[in-house]
């Protein structure tokens, strides 16, 4: 018997009251900003009213290197989250807002799958409480302002030529990716090149998931880089005077939002910055919230380990100060065998039938990737726990190699059905998790503040990707210098690379040893804190498909949506 679609288990789901969620948490209602029926903003003011409250377990959810379809790290974090009060303890969960590109695109929305979603599924992946929208709206603002300064005089010196500051949209459109701006005459601005970014690829959402509070929010937009001088210098938001607008813009976006599972237990949803060429977490007030509400606060890193674990580490965990007590390593039978190299998956089309045969033996040949990830955990010092995610197509043979590989490595292992069974069907996994967190923390971060920019991409290029060294384009060694001639040099780095290896090459799967890391370019997000040297081509403004999603979704003349999945 197949199941139902996710959104005909969403729109089946009894919600409960908004405050009776907010009780689970023992959150003060008071500090609830009600957006309808079954979505809240929460005031700042609760990260003061409950930092004296007893701290949950912090467990981050993962991935091995996934293939084009994903393996369900969101369903795992949701399921995870559900399973906890199946075992007699309280879970809150913590995750970002998907972006409308992938929802109206091929991938679709993030709000989980099956019977480990978050509801309502609607307003979780389109406009929420407009979050996107401020950001959308705070970017581009500053935008305006810049091209005005120019317009107006360029007092601050600026090189029209070394803009660095785009313009963003929360659209997939390929036409925006190159524009022209100023064109028409003399009173319509000054003529020069740019371009459009999909918002989850702004700046303004790496701050708003890094920020720690107010201030720091203000901060941080001021010290955003829009360009440079003829001699090099910064000019930032600051200097063209357009980071207080984007500010206001921004207050009330970073409260964090409320929601919840389908089995009603507590999530945090906020932020959504690119898993490619920033940081793929969700945001520091919403775990900031959150490690006070329960016995254990679970979010999730995007793509595989390589990328959002090692962010979360050495990005979010650094900025924040929070310190991880387990990772969850999100493993599946078909990614596995991809690793083998015997078969391969494209977005949009059907597996290949001989994917879906029983085979152990490929299961074991896609090994390297598993155990290289559970490596990169532990190299931060983090117990990981292998979530062998259960599909319908998989073998108990396959599982049991997973489980053979993970425990070949030291590392607990669990079969979990969350996405057919909920919550219950992630219990084993959930007690994994609560003996992982028990052990005794020896967290660590990869690299000093104060190592040079360059020994810190060389550090992540050979411990976490097994690369042999680093290979940099002129134009990054240029880059570089100038970072660190402006000050930039103890920021920590983001690389952006592809997500389907743990190496620099699409191509390269398991763990490949033997290449080195090619950087082209790096450009340096100054106010969300952070340095990003590209490796190859990293499109930050998607296109839509052949046959996207938006070609499907609908609403029905009594308001309800179709079409999502």
């Amino acid at each position: 018997m197949s199941m139902p679609s996710d959104l005909d288990i969403a729109q089946a789901a009894t919600l409960k009251p908004l405050d009776d969620v907010a009780r689970q948490m023992d959150l003060p209602l008071e500090l609830l900003e009600r957006h309808g029926h079954d979505v809240a903003k929460i005031e700042l003011d609760a990260i003061e009213a409950m930092r004296d409250r007893p701290r949950a377990k912090y467990v981050v959810v993962t991935a091995i290197t996934p293939t084009p379809l994903g393996e369900g790290k969101t369903t795992t974090t949701v399921g995870l989250g559900q399973a906890f009060s199946h075992i007699g303890r309280r879970g809150v969960v913590a995750i970002r807002q998907p972006s409308m590109g992938p929802t109206f695109g091929i991938k679709g929305g993030a709000a989980g799958g099956g019977y480990s979603q978050v509801v309502p599924m609607e307003k979780f992946n389109l406009h929420l409480t407009g979050d996107f929208h401020a950001v959308t709206s705070a970017h581009n603002m500053l935008s305006a302002v810049l091209d005005n300064h120019l317009y107006q005089g360029n007092a601050a010196g600026l090189d029209p030529y070394r803009v660095t500051w785009r313009r963003v949209l929360d659209v997939n459109d390929r036409a925006l990716r190159n524009v022209v701006t100023g064109l028409g005459g003399r009173m319509d601005g000054v003529p020069r090149e740019s371009g459009f970014d999909i918002t989850s690829a702004s700046e303004v959402m790496a701050v708003l998931a890094l920020s720690n509070d107010l201030a720091d929010l203000r901060a941080r937009l001021g010290r955003i880089v829009v360009g440079y001088t003829g001699d090099g210098d910064a000019v930032t938001a600051e200097d063209v005077q357009g980071a207080g607008a984007m500010a206001a813009l921004m207050r009330d976006a970073l409260k964090p939002n409320l929601m919840q599972t389908l089995e009603n237990t507590p999530v945090l949803v906020h932020a959504g910055p690119f898993g490619n060429i920033a940081t793929g977490n969700s945001s520091i007030v919403a775990d900031r919230i959150g490690i006070h509400c329960g016995d254990f606060l679970v979010t999730e890193a995007g793509f595989g380990a390589d990328m959002g674990a090692e962010r979360f580490f050495n990005i979010k965990c650094r900025t924040s100060g929070m310190r991880p007590d387990a990772a969850v390593v999100v493993a599946t039978v078909r990614a596995l065998k991809v690793h083998s190299g015997n078969h391969r998956i494209v977005a949009g089309k059907a597996l290949p039938p001989a994917l879906l045969e029983e085979n152990p033996d490929e299961v074991h040949a896609g090994a390297a990737n598993l155990r290289k990830q559970i490596e990169n955990m532990r190299l931060h010092g983090v117990s990981p726990v292998v979530c062998i995610n259960a599909f319908p197509t998989d073998h108990d043979s396959e599982h049991a190699a997973i489980r053979e590989i993970a425990e070949s490595m030291g590392a607990r292992a669990a079969v979990s059905t969350h996405f057919s069974d909920g919550g219950r069907g992630a219990a084993e996994l959930a007690e994994a998790v609560a003996e992982a967190a028990e052990e005794e923390s020896h967290f660590q971060l990869l690299y000093p503040d104060d190592a040079p920019l360059r020994e810190k991409i060389e550090t992540i290029a050979t411990k976490v990707y097994g690369a042999d060294g680093v290979d940099y384009a002129p134009a990054a060694n240029t880059s570089i210098d100038l970072y660190e001639r402006n000050g930039f040099g103890s920021l920590p780095i983001c690389v952006a690379k592809t997500h389907l290896s743990i190496s620099s090459d699409p191509k390269l799967l398991g763990a490949p040893t033997g290449w080195r890391m090619p950087v082209r370019e790096v450009r340096a997000s100054v106010g969300a804190g952070f340095i990003y040297p590209i490796c190859g081509d990293m499109r930050t403004m998607p296109g839509l498909g052949k046959n996207p999603a938006a070609h499907h979704i609908d609403v029905k003349p009594d308001g309800t949506i179709v079409g999502l999945f």
